[in-house]
């Protein structure tokens, strides 16, 4: 029995109608910017397996670190105890955030790291005996698939069997030039009900890879500051340097109250989430009061396993090597941008650091549910390169270590694929 046909007996994977979806491709190793198959076929991973691959899949210092820590301990409870790991990987974190940045709560995801930070939030208020409940995030927004995430993030056709459930939140526009005044007034009459203001900087990734300018952020964040709203910078995509800085917030002068993370923060190689905040709001939570405790945790909350792969992907992070290959990624990422950007079916190109999003000309809106995204997602496939596209929207963000080699042959099949399909 092949590993597809054992696999269709017993698992159901993600965002994936299993009636109608594609066998699995079955995968059995990785090394550097590439991933092979059962068959012994070679892809090129172009969407840094779900965006959490930033170093390249097996890298040898991360495993190596890893084994060491198998043998040293594998798990402690996190509540009332502590080890070297989950302390270390904190005290680096921290000396390279924004300086308001004081201490780091550990939990397993994406989606769990951005729960803390809401709860946080309503529970700043709460402790302090002030009704501010309400919550402003950006339209279209996505933020993870929890409830709480799910709360924060755009309604669409993925929430929709759950609007009912979901809290309630302000939506507001992406900030530009035209409309930042306005925005900056809906902030002011809404702030004494705001808990605070979530956003992902710079890229909104699902919502199909849309970039909005980081002066108009610092504005709208300067804003917050002013009017007494709470920040929280969802770092989870964009952290680590996908947008060629280290985090998205160094593209901006004021800083958010707190910060989350997964995906990059272990270089791809395991699960871990971590949620920063400022000294203020870590304060908010200490009383004599046992009922103002932050009465949140994970069973796997700062595994030592996962703390060291962290450690390691920080490591290779802070290698002049990573920032040079971040840089390359990013000029080659720009002069194929310049050499296609007007192709009749390219409709919009776009490019912040390592990633590069396009809209496919359909004669359509852009929709995440494109009866093109298939015909794009086999094309590329067939080509041995891993691409996922958000319906029309085709983007690559490659691990850094990626050459330039693999990286102008997903150029050439996607001018290929221009003429083609």
């Amino acid at each position: 029995m092949s590993l597809v046909d054992r696999d269709l007996s017993v698992i159901w994977h993600p965002y994936t109608q299993m009636k109608t979806a594609l066998p699995p491709v079955p995968i059995v190793r990785g090394e550097g910017a590439c991933l092979y198959g059962e068959d012994g076929k070679k892809y090129i991973d172009g969407v840094s397996s779900w965006w959490v691959n930033i170093h390249g899949h097996a890298h040898p210092y991360i495993a190596k670190k890893v084994a060491e820590q198998l043998t040293k301990l594998e798990h402690v409870i996190f509540a009332g105890f502590t080890h070297e790991g989950a302390v270390e990987l904190a005290e680096r974190l921290l000396k390279i955030l924004p300086v308001n940045q004081k201490k780091a709560f550990y939990s397993d995801n994406g989606s769990t790291a951005i729960e803390v930070a809401i709860k946080m939030c309503l529970q700043y208020w709460h402790n302090k005996g002030i009704k501010r409940n309400k919550i402003l995030a950006f339209k279209n927004a996505y933020h993870g698939d929890t409830f709480g995430a799910m709360a924060v993030s755009g309604r669409s056709a993925f929430t929709a069997p759950f609007d009912s459930m979901l809290f309630e939140v302000e939506f507001i526009d992406l900030p530009e030039q035209s409309n930042i005044q306005n925005l900056k007034s809906q902030i002011s009459n809404l702030k004494s009900d705001l808990a605070c203001f979530i956003f992902e900087p710079l890229v909104q990734g699902t919502a199909g890879m849309v970039m909005y300018e980081p002066q108009y952020l610092n504005e709208l964040m300067v804003h917050c500051r002013k009017e007494g709203v709470l920040m929280i910078d969802d770092e989870i995509f964009v952290g680590f340097g996908r947008t060629g800085k280290l985090f998205a917030c160094d593209h901006v002068t004021e800083q958010p109250d707190i910060m989350c993370f997964s995906k990059g923060l272990t270089g791809g190689t395991m699960a871990l989430g971590l949620t920063t905040c400022t000294q203020q709001i870590y304060d908010a939570f200490l009383s004599d009061d046992k009922l103002k405790t932050l009465f949140h945790g994970h069973s796997f909350t700062a595994n030592p396993i996962a703390c060291s792969a962290a450690l390691a992907s920080m490591d290779l992070l802070m290698e002049d090597t990573t920032m040079a290959n971040i840089k390359r990624v990013e000029a080659l990422h720009q002069q194929f941008a310049s050499r296609i950007k007007d192709h009749p079916k390219i409709k919009n190109i776009r490019q912040t650091g390592t990633i590069l999003a396009m809209d496919w000309e359909t004669g359509d809106n852009t929709s995440y549910f494109s009866t093109l995204r298939d015909r794009l997602y086999l094309y590329f496939l067939d080509a041995g390169i891993i691409l996922r596209p958000l319906g029309n929207i085709i983007y690559i963000l490659p691990p850094y270590c990626i050459t330039n080699d693999e990286l102008t042959y997903i150029y050439s099949k996607i001018e290929q694929a221009l003429e083609e399909l």
